[in-house]
């Protein structure tokens, strides 16, 4: 019997990683070089090695893959450096042009005069008044002047506009005018790319809407672009399956629809980890443990928290310095992103002291190891120097590292200009990364209120297990997960996800006078879009998944707050009791948020949402890596802040029997990952193939 692939690609800053499902429950990882300038030569370089692993040609491999799963950062990457965006005009309501530029305003550093003001998205010069007016019940203030929008599509030709974002005011009560604006540009230029904040997006913050408005509109006429090339180069080798790509809320949609709202995937790789933490800690039977999940990989260090098993997920995603930054005002997995990994350049600044990051050397030029041009050390060189990387069996020995040039790096820009060693020098560089990532770690944590020294570490990326004890040690907590996809953390998250998409209706209310007939009306309206959903890209699911969500807040609060909740029926109703319930649940929730609560007050509804969720393969499970037979691995001289320099064992993960226990200092090697275990803490391989890790000799 012929077996059928299913297949995920997570492209990443340094790394494209793939991991196949061939049926069995096994799953399979592989590693190739990410191609900045064109991402589709790193995937398929991927695949590549994927067949030659499996002994087949591309084309077979291709012509038997029934599910193709992609998570890319290329819409990230274009925002966050303004290359390859589309020349985008904004259209808004006649007496509101500066939406952008006011933003939700806020400064991190408020006596910093320093730091740079806000910057508008799209400058005032694409910025268009339309003349019209909607009131906030919907109501028609200033009819649309039909003629003023002719016009200003004249000038957006006149000036070569390449896409449109239109948001005006109330749209998502009424949408009217913004579907009339879009018939006449459409009647005036064609088939330009244009993005309805009602359609997008129908919140009620005006920042947001318009921010995500313009930012989608953008990315569409690059990702058409990225998207239709990368179906086209995998149709010419075989493949007629089923391309899908990873969304920031955690699942993943067809190619064409990300193509036409792309601003879905900006968060497209890191946002399938938590995914992946949240199953590997099942397994363990830690879901009742708050858990910390991380993802290293060459470029960024990641971080997310799961508390009650519950992906968090928030509006509050900055492509880049708070306030100061876009806000894509959608709803995505809540991650937050240091720049610290393991292609994180080392530098000595002009006072002497020593930094890491933020730059990265990324996938080109990549760390000096690499032997493909670099020559500034990175975290990369600092753990081949210490001993943690078999220059050998990098990647499963499909990398070779050079040991001698990553030495003088760090000797000629580290250890001579701060007087140490090159051991020392490649430790401080170590150490300090990890304190960039424990400071990732905590701003998520302290801000929800939550006790690390409770918590699970779950560390995942290609460089997860380099500085895991390290990063566990600083925050206290008591044991490491290394589960046994950690190097490809995210690729490994998108093949057990879902087809799944989000659907809204702002309409606001209060608890005390909420009118249950009309929240009802919402409710199921909100289960027809789901519906079309469902019986539309959804049609051959094996299974389903709905979530109704309201964002609520206390009187007079400005920002929200999440909340999932229960309804009666098949068929949506709300009634006393659950509108009671969902009081008692908020009242909760902002305890557990803020650490207060005001069980007197009503509360208020601002939107009512529902997610659903179609599965559409089986859900198999991993099969765990059986032990194997095989000579010991050589002991490695490794340096250890603890210890110094020690002859360390070194052992293979698949090698280990269950439960088997080795203690620090030494060295566990899996396909592609290292796990660094310092004096002091205790691993054991798992009955799934995971390692686990304990830090009570470490903490004591």
């Amino acid at each position: 019997m012929t077996r059928s692939y299913r297949i995920a690609i997570d492209t990443g800053g340094t790394f494209t990683d793939l991991v196949l499902d061939d049926g069995s429950g096994q799953l399979r990882p592989f590693k190739a070089r990410t191609t900045p300038d064109d991402p589709t030569v790193g995937i398929l370089a991927s695949l590549m090695r994927a067949a030659q692993g499996l002994g087949l040609e591309l084309t077979e491999l291709l012509e038997r893959t029934e599910m193709l799963i992609h998570g890319t950062t290329r819409a990230l990457n274009a925002v966050t450096t303004g290359d390859a965006l589309a020349r985008t005009a904004y259209l808004t309501t006649a007496g509101h042009p500066d939406i952008l530029l006011y933003g939700e305003g806020g400064r991190t550093d408020l006596f910093d005069y320093s730091q740079p003001g806000r910057r508008a998205f799209i400058p005032r010069s694409l910025t268009f008044e339309v003349p019209e007016r909607i009131g906030a019940s919907g109501e028609i203030v200033t009819p649309l002047d039909e003629t003023a929008v002719r016009r200003i599509a004249s000038q957006l030709r006149e000036d070569r506009v390449e896409a449109v974002g239109i948001c005006l005011l109330w749209s998502p009560i009424n949408d009217a005018h913004e579907r009339r604006v879009e018939e006449i540009l459409v009647e005036e230029l064609g088939d330009i790319p244009i993005t309805l904040s009602s359609r997008l997006n129908p919140t009620l913050r005006e920042y947001r809407r318009a921010a995500s408005t313009v930012i989608d509109a953008s990315l569409k006429p690059l990702m058409t672009r990225y998207l239709d090339a990368l179906r086209d180069a995998l149709g010419e080798r075989g493949f007629a399956g089923r391309l899908l790509v990873v969304t920031s809320a955690g699942g993943f949609q067809d190619a064409h629809v990300i193509a036409k709202s792309p601003i879905l995937s900006i968060k497209s790789g890191p946002s399938m980890a938590p995914n992946a933490g949240a199953f590997f800690a099942a397994l363990e039977d830690l879901s009742d443990r708050c858990l910390i999940v991380t993802d290293t990989g060459g470029t960024t260090y990641d971080v997310s928290v799961i508390v009650d098993g519950r992906v968090p997920t928030t509006r509050e995603t900055w492509l880049g310095r708070k306030y100061i930054s876009d806000l894509t005002g959608f709803n995505s997995v809540d991650i937050r992103s240091v720049g610290a990994g393991g292609g994180s350049i080392a530098w000595v600044d002009s006072g002497g002291v020593l930094r890491v990051g933020p730059h990265s050397a990324g996938a080109q030029p990549g760390p000096v190891a690499y032997g493909a041009g670099g020559t500034e050390p990175t975290l990369s060189d600092a753990c081949l120097v210490l001993g943690y990387l078999d220059p050998e069996t990098f990647l499963g020995g499909a990398m070779e590292l050079d040991v001698p040039r990553a030495a003088e790096a760090i000797r000629e820009k580290i250890a001579e200009p701060l007087g140490v060693s090159v051991d020392v020098a490649a430790e401080a560089i170590h150490r300090l990364a990890t304190e960039r990532m424990v400071e990732g770690v905590e701003e998520i944590t302290l801000s929800q209120g939550i006790d690390t020294g409770d918590a699970v570490l779950v560390a995942g990326g290609g460089a997860g297990g380099l500085n895991a004890v390290s990063i566990a040690s600083r925050l206290g907590v008591s044991e490491v997960l290394l589960p046994n996809a950690a190097s490809v953390m995210s690729a490994f998250g998108a093949l057990g996800s879902d087809l799944s998409d989000e659907f809204e209706v702002p309409w606001p209310g209060s608890s005390a006078s909420l009118d249950l007939e009309r929240a009802t009306e919402v409710l199921r309206e909100l289960r027809a879009q789901a519906q079309g959903f469902l019986d539309g890209p959804g049609a051959d699911r094996i299974g389903e998944r709905l979530e109704y969500i309201i964002e609520a807040r206390y009187p007079n609060q400005i920002w929200d707050l999440e909340l999932p909740i229960t309804v009666s029926g098949d068929e949506p109703r709300l009634t006393a009791e659950d509108l009671e319930r969902i009081v008692d649940g908020f009242h909760a929730l902002h305890l557990r948020t803020f650490a207060v609560q005001d069980e007197r007050s009503p509360i208020e509804i601002i939107t009512w949402k529902l997610r659903a969720s179609a599965r559409i393969h089986d859900q198999r499970l991993v099969r765990m890596l059986q032990p194997v037979d095989g000579e010991a691995l050589p002991s490695r001289s490794a340096y250890f802040r603890r210890t110094g320099r020690v002859d360390a064992p070194v052992r293979s993960l698949a090698a280990m029997r269950p439960g088997e226990r080795i203690e620090g200092p030494a060295l566990i090697e899996l396909d592609m990952n290292t796990v660094v275990v310092d004096a002091g803490a205790s691993a054991w391989r798992t009955e799934d193939g995971s390692l686990r890790i304990n830090l009570e000799g470490i903490n004591a």
